[in-house]
C-alpha cells in the first residue's frame, strides 16, 4: 500500500534532524568559518582569454601592496609534486589531464587560474590581486558548441574500453523505424547549467608538518579529497586528513577535487602558514564544473496500436580539451521502456571550456527531458493518453540486459500520481483548458535512475552510559545523512535516538563512498545496519553471561557487569552476486500543471504530484525534502537556468544570481510527495534506494510536456522562456 506524509506522532518512521538546532542557530561550522591561529587569507587571479599563452605577469605592485605575503604563479611555483615536471617549451596536456594549476604559460579557458596573493587579510589579498598585470598571446578559441557539433567524436575512453556503456548500442533491427507505421524525430537541447549551492566552495589548508597536512575543505568525499591530495603531493595517504562536517549544498560541484584546493595547498606550502580561499560567486562558473551543453536527436516509431517499435537515442555533450567528461545521456533509453529495436550514440565535442561535472541527477536528468519529450509527443502523434501510452509500454523486466528488476513499482507510482493529482479530469487536445484567461496544461513525465552501492565501513560504539556513537567518513551535503544514520542505529539497538550520535564528515573515520550517485543509504546506511547489528549481538553474548540477567536487561548494565568502559565494533557491507543476477534502478513519475499567459507567454509552474519507488523509506521528513527540493531544482533547469557564454570572448556573461536565475518561493508551488514505500530485499539489507538523484530526472520533461499542453506550442530547448512562447 502505498503513503504519503505520516503521521508525525509515529517516532519511528519520522525524525527531526539531529544537526537542524545546529545549523539554524549558525552553531555550525563550515569549511570557512575554522578560527585558525596565523591564518592568512588568498585571492585568485583568473584569465581573461579562453585559449593561448601567458607573455608576462607584473607582479611587483601587488608584492608592494599592503599585508602581501606572497604572489604566486607558474613563475615562482615550487610545483605539485604529482604534476612531474613542466616542459619548456610548453605543450599541451594530452586528453585525460586534470588541469595542473600554476603548471605553466598555456590557457585553457576563461577564468583559469593564472596567479594568487596570499595576504594578511581577505580586503589586503583582493586589493593586491587588483594590481596584477597579465600580457597574452591569444589564439582562436572554440567555446560555441552548435557552431563546432560537427566535430564531435567517440570518446577516446569509449575507444579504448570495448565493454564502455557508452559503446555505440544495437538491439534488434537498427532499421526498424523506417518502417514504423507511426514515427517523430526531433532535437532536444539543454544549454549549460551552473550548481549554485549557496555556500561556495572554500578551504583552510594546514600544513602540521612538512609532510603532514590537514584541510577543512567544502567537498562530497574525504576519502577521495584525502586520496587525490595525498597523490598530488606525494604524502602517505593517512598523513592527510580532511575535514568536512558541514556543507551548503553541493548538488556534485563538490565531487573532485578542484583546481582551488591545491592551489591553497600549495600556498600554505609555501608560506608554511595556513590559507584560506574562498571562491566568490563569479568563480563559481569557471571553477567548480556544471552541467554540460547537451544536445540530442531522439526519434521513436511505434504501431498504431500504441505499442513502440523502435527508439534511436543520439546524445552529444560538452567537454574540455584536456579532460573527457561522459555521461549517462542515452543509456535511459535502453532500459525504460519494453521496445525491441532500440539504437544508441554517444559523442563528445572538445571545446576551450572548464571541465564539466556530475550536477544533479547526472546524464539521466539530460536524457530523460529528451526521451519523455518525445514519447509525449509519440503519444499525441497516436491521440492516445500520454500515461496510458507509458503503461501500454511498460517494461516488466530489463530488455536491456534480460534480467528481472529486484523491485519495480512504476506502475503504482503512476495510479498513485495520477490520482493525486487529478489527472482524469485533464482533455487530451492542447490548448483546450483554461482557468481566468491562462492557458492550463497538464504534463506528466516517467523517471528513472540507476542504483549504486559501494562498499562502505562503519564503527559502532556502545560508551558506558548506554549511549551510541556511530562513525563513518561519508557526507551530508544537505539530504539528512546523520537523521537516517542515526534512525537506522536507534531502530536495531531499540533505544532512543537521543542516545545515539552519528559521526561524519572526517577522513579518520571508517572508510565509505562520498555523497554522490543516491548512493550514501544504500551504502553507508547497510553498513551501519550491519555494524549495529554486530555490536547487539556482541552485547546479547555478553548478557547471557550475566547469571540469572533478564531478557531486557539495559545495555549499560551489561557494560557495569563485565567492567567494560565501553564496546566497540567495525563491520563492512558490500554487494554480493545479486547484482549480476537482477538489475536495479529507482523509478518515479511526476506530474504537473501549469498555467501560460498567452498574452506575454509566462509560465507559472500550479501543481507539482510527484512520485517514487525507492524501496524502503527510511526517514519520511528528510525524504519529503528531497524530493522537494529535486521538483524545484527540475522547474529550474526547465524554465530559467541557462549559463550564457559570449563566445567572441568565451566568456560567461552570467556571473551571479541576478543574471543566472534560479526559482525563488515565489515560483514554486505546493508539491505533494508520495512514495510506494516497499523494501527492495535483493539491494541490501535495508531495502532501500537511492532518492536523491530520481527526485530531479524527469521533471523538466513534465513541465515541458504540460507548457505544450497548455500552449500548443513544443519547445525542445530549454529553458522554456517567454520569448520562446510568444
Amino acid at each position: 500500500m502505498a503513503k504519503t506524509l505520516p503521521d508525525p506522532a509515529v517516532a519511528d518512521i519520522s525524525l527531526d534532524r539531529v544537526d537542524g538546532r545546529t545549523k539554524v542557530t549558525g552553531a555550525a561550522t563550515y569549511s570557512a568559518e575554522y578560527q585558525i591561529e596565523n591564518l592568512a587569507h588568498a585571492v585568485l587571479v583568473t584569465s581573461t582569454i579562453a585559449k593561448g599563452r601567458i607573455l608576462s605577469i607584473d607582479t611587483k605592485q601587488a608584492e608592494a601592496a599592503p599585508g602581501v605575503l606572497a604572489v604566486i604563479s607558474h613563475l615562482n611555483s615550487p610545483g605539485i609534486p604529482g604534476y612531474g615536471q613542466a616542459k619548456k617549451p610548453a605543450e599541451r596536456a594530452p586528453v585525460g589531464t586534470s588541469f595542473r594549476v600554476f603548471h605553466d604559460e598555456l590557457i585553457y579557458f576563461d577564468g583559469q587560474p593564472v596567479a594568487m596573493v596570499v595576504a594578511g587579510s581577505f580586503e589586503q589579498a583582493r586589493y593586491a590581486a587588483s594590481l596584477i598585470q597579465v600580457k597574452y598571446q591569444s589564439e582562436t578559441h572554440q567555446t560555441d558548441f552548435s557552431a563546432n557539433l560537427a566535430k564531435a567524436v567517440v570518446p577516446l575512453n569509449v575507444q579504448r574500453n570495448k565493454n564502455s556503456p557508452f559503446q555505440d548500442y544495437n538491439r534488434g533491427d537498427a532499421r526498424a523505424i523506417e518502417t514504423a507505421e507511426v514515427k517523430i524525430e526531433a532535437a532536444y537541447t539543454i544549454p549549460t547549467q551552473h550548481h549554485q549551492p549557496l555556500e561556495p566552495h572554500a578551504i583552510i589548508a594546514v600544513w602540521e608538518a612538512t609532510d603532514k597536512l590537514t584541510v577543512y575543505d567544502k567537498n562530497q568525499g574525504v576519502k577521495s579529497t584525502q586520496g587525490n591530495l595525498a597523490q598530488a603531493f606525494k604524502l602517505p595517504r593517512e598523513n592527510v586528513k580532511v575535514i568536512s562536517r558541514f556543507i551548503g549544498g553541493a548538488f556534485g560541484s563538490g565531487i573532485r577535487v578542484w583546481p582551488h584546493t591545491t592551489a591553497a595547498v600549495l600556498a600554505a606550502k609555501m608560506l608554511n602558514r595556513p590559507v584560506k580561499l574562498v571562491l566568490g560567486r563569479e568563480l563559481m562558473f569557471t571553477s567548480v564544473g556544471y552541467r554540460p551543453y547537451t544536445v540530442q536527436k531522439v526519434a521513436i516509431g511505434a504501431g498504431k496500436d500504441g505499442l513502440l517499435k523502435s527508439i534511436v537515442h543520439e546524445g552529444t555533450g560538452q567537454t574540455s580539451v584536456y579532460e573527457e567528461h561522459l555521461e549517462r545521456t542515452i543509456l535511459a533509453s535502453r532500459a525504460m521502456y519494453a521496445c525491441p529495436n532500440v539504437a544508441t550514440r554517444y559523442r563528445l565535442l572538445s571545446l576551450d571550456v572548464n571541465t564539466p561535472t556530475w550536477m544533479r541527477g547526472p546524464g539521466d536528468a539530460t536524457g530523460m527531458f529528451a526521451l519523455e519529450s518525445a514519447l509525449d509527443e509519440m503519444a499525441f502523434a497516436l491521440n492516445v493518453d500520454q500515461l496510458e501510452f507509458r503503461i501500454k509500454n511498460h517494461a516488466d523486466s530489463d530488455p536491456e540486459r534480460n534480467l528481472q528488476w529486484s523491485e519495480k513499482t512504476l506502475k503504482e507510482c503512476y495510479q498513485l500520481g495520477a490520482e493525486k493529482f487529478g489527472w482524469d479530469k485533464r482533455q487530451l487536445q492542447p490548448r483546450s483548458m483554461q482557468s481566468n484567461g491562462m492557458l492550463v496544461g497538464y504534463g506528466m513525465a516517467s523517471s528513472l535512475y540507476g542504483f549504486h552501492r559501494h562498499p562502505s565501513l562503519a564503527k559502532a560504539i556502545m560508551l558506558g552510559n548506554g549511549s551510541v556513537i556511530v562513525q563513518s567518513a561519508t557526507m551530508d551535503i544537505g539530504p539528512g545523512t546523520g537523521t537516517a544514520m542515526t534512525q537506522i542505529a536507534s531502530k536495531i539497538l531499540g533505544i532512543s535516538p537521543k542516545k545515539v550520535r552519528f559521526d561524519l564528515g572526517d577522513s579518520s573515520l571508517p572508510d565509505a563512498p562520498g555523497q554522490n550517485g543516491s548512493s550514501t543509504i544504500p551504502s553507508v546506511g547497510s553498513a551501519v545496519h550491519v555494524a549495529c547489528e554486530s555490536l547487539k549481538k556482541k552485547l546479547s553474548e555478553l548478557a547471557a553471561a550475566i547469571p540469572g540477567s533478564a531478557p531486557d536487561i539495559a545495555y549499560a548494565d551489561i557494560l557495569k557487569f563485565h567492567k567494560l568502559p565501553q564496546i566497540e565494533v567495525t563491520e563492512e557491507s558490500k554487494s554480493g552476486p545479486e547484482r549480476d543476477q537482477y538489475s536495479m534502478y529507482s523509478f518515479g513519475c511526476h506530474f504537473v500543471e501549469v498555467h501560460v499567459s498567452p498574452v506575454t507567454g509566462e509560465v507559472r509552474v500550479k501543481r507539482v504530484v510527484t512520485c517514487a519507488d525507492v524501496g524502503k523509506i527510511i526517514n519520511y521528513k528528510t525524504a519529503r525534502s528531497q524530493s522537494i527540493g529535486g521538483v524545484v531544482g527540475g522547474i529550474g533547469m526547465a524554465l530559467m537556468e541557462e549559463s550564457v557564454m559570449d563566445h567572441r570572448y568565451g566568456r560567461y556573461t552570467t556571473t551571479d544570481f541576478a543574471s543566472y536565475h534560479i526559482p525563488v518561493h515565489a515560483d514554486i508551488p505546493q508539491i505533494d510527495v508520495h512514495y510506494i514505500d516497499k523494501p527492495d530485499v535483493y539491494v541490501n539489507p535495508i531495502g532501500s534506494k537511492g532518492l536523491g538523484e530520481i527526485a530531479i530526472v524527469g521533471v523538466a520533461a513534465a513541465v515541458a510536456n504540460a507548457v505544450f499542453h497548455a500552449t500548443g506550442k513544443r519547445i525542445r530547448e530549454l529553458p522554456i522562456t517567454p520569448d520562446k512562447l510568444i
